[in-house]
């Protein structure tokens, strides 16, 4: 069954008007025409199933039949603060499979090594709503304004805080050091890696090092890898 994304939908609505460019991928490219059947995530855990009632190609309206809450929840959440790539297409595809995989929160995180400062995030959206869709799944993961890294350490205070750097110094292995169930933060620095003295602070600030294996794994690549090690944890 074919799936959309409609953000201002809510669970107590009979009815609903399809936006203008999901209505015509619905009824010009997709060709569907009244009767037909479809799905409608919001984004926030919720499944709609619906039927068209008027396939007009700016304005389509829909019967809702059923709802679905929490589609897919899982029992643990996952913020990735990852420095922005310079080259903008391996950042995209991170935030897609990372979506796929399983990821609520992303943060860019400027740092003193980034090649990157800025990002733009109506792309980025994009490309997760997408595989959103593509991967059936109703969560949208949030993406956070651009950070620099040490303003996210001081105001971050979640509970299983992790940094992930190339530096010498004890490590543990990611999924020994987190613990199933848990609201995790995982740091992934730029090319050039963190700083010391941002790895020092991260520390300070209750972070623990950990490692992704023994390979030089690019940004994009270790970041991915927190999110598959997180996914087997929880599994």
């Amino acid at each position: 069954m074919q799936r959309f994304y409609s953000p201002h939908i809510e669970p107590h609505l009979r009815s609903f008007l399809l936006s203008e460019e999901e209505s015509k991928h619905a009824i010009r490219v997709l060709r569907m025409t009244v009767g037909d059947e479809l799905q409608l995530v919001d984004g926030r855990g919720s499944l709609y199933t619906a039927v068209i009632t008027d396939a007009h190609p700016k304005r389509a309206v829909l019967e809702i039949t059923h709802v679905e809450t929490g589609y897919g929840e899982r029992q643990y959440h996952l913020h990735i603060a990852v420095a922005p790539t310079k080259n903008i297409e391996r950042l995209e595809w991170f935030l897609e499979k990372a979506t796929e995989v399983g990821i609520d929160e992303v943060t860019p995180l400027i740092c003193e090594h980034s090649e990157r400062k800025e990002v733009k995030a109506e792309r980025l959206i994009k490309v997760m709503v997408a595989a959103m869709k593509q991967s059936l799944k109703a969560y949208l993961p949030r993406l956070n304004q651009p950070v620099a890294c040490r303003e996210f350490l001081a105001r971050n205070s979640a509970e299983d805080r992790f940094i992930a750097h190339c530096a010498e110094g004890e490590k543990q292995y990611l999924n020994i050091a987190a613990k199933p169930g848990g609201r995790y933060v995982v740091l992934i620095g730029p090319e050039g890696d963190f700083s010391a003295a941002e790895i020092a602070e991260a520390i300070k600030q209750g972070y623990a090092p950990v490692t992704l294996g023994d390979s030089r794994l690019r940004t994009e690549t270790a970041a991915l890898m927190a999110c598959m090690e997180m996914a087997l944890l929880n599994r």
